[in-house]
């Protein structure tokens, strides 16, 4: 007969802690769903909740007062340290110095290297007579013939004048060389 009172003293308090959880438990209207659910089940069913009114804790800011400005005169102020003028004087120095310079780095077509001095020529009197804006140098250092042609202060200009004199002189390469600045064309 012991242990029916005993178990029954150590039931109860387990009964008391179950019921104690059911009271504050949510209460469940319907079915539930799976904790996968979609968002639009779930907006479906859940009750709209009106949003917290907030507007009392916002601060409240008056309109600024709008000023009239009166057109008061202005009064020239004379400037103290004027650098206009000597900016302007180095800017005419360099101008000077810049019409002196007569040649810069660029770049010439060596249309002809070897020792014949017929074919150099014959190569050079092709170029002039397809293009003669070119300009044309034809060196000699013992026993070599070097025929240049063109002053080019780019690249991009040098290789497009090389295509163009590519047909007459089959070996023709670029040069980095001292070329000769014509102030008429700028």
């Amino acid at each position: 007969m012991m242990k029916p009172l005993l178990r029954n003293v150590l039931l109860l308090p387990a009964f008391l802690a179950l019921g104690a959880c059911a009271a504050t438990a949510p209460a469940a209207t319907g079915p539930t769903a799976p904790a996968d659910t979609t968002k639009t089940r779930a907006a479906q069913t859940a009750p709209a909740v009106p949003a917290e009114d907030l507007s009392r804790y916002r601060p409240v800011f008056s309109a600024p007062k709008e000023t009239v400005v009166s057109a008061a005169p202005r009064t020239a102020i004379a400037p103290t340290n004027q650098v206009n003028a000597q900016v302007e004087q180095r800017l005419r120095d360099q101008a000077f110095t810049n019409q002196n310079v007569k040649y810069a780095q660029g770049f010439r077509i060596l249309a002809y290297v070897g020792l014949e001095r017929d074919q150099a020529m014959s190569i050079r009197r092709a170029v002039i007579s397809r293009y003669p804006d070119e300009t044309d140098y034809l060196t000699f250092k013992q026993p070599v013939f070097r025929l240049y042609i063109g002053d080019y202060l780019t690249r991009l200009e040098a290789e497009q004048a090389m295509l163009r004199i590519r047909p007459l002189a089959p070996k023709a390469e670029l040069e980095s060389a001292q070329v000769v600045l014509n102030k008429a064309a700028y």
